[in-house]
């Protein structure tokens, strides 16, 4: 049995790849891929888009989808975010 060797980036990291896969995507949120499919399918994350046969998620609407959940407490904006001193 052979094993699948992780992808190496050639991009900068300050130029953070658009599309993400469904683990990345996940990660990028902080859920598990299940949690992320179950999000997925009830509407909270975006549709993937698609490309060929391969499904990506664009990083851009994740962080939409993301601002739009509901927080647990006041919503603050991290402009105006500020720290008692």
């Amino acid at each position: 049995m052979t094993t699948k060797k992780p992808r190496i980036s050639i991009l900068p990291n300050s130029l953070p790849p658009i599309g993400l896969t469904r683990e990345a995507a996940a990660e990028f949120i902080g859920v598990s891929p299940s949690k992320f499919d179950e999000m997925v399918r009830d509407g909270r994350m975006p549709k993937p888009k698609k490309i060929d046969a391969r499904r990506v998620w664009s990083r851009t609407a994740l962080e939409k989808a993301f601002a739009r959940l509901p927080s647990d407490g006041p919503d603050e904006d991290e402009d105006d975010v500020w720290f008692a001193t």
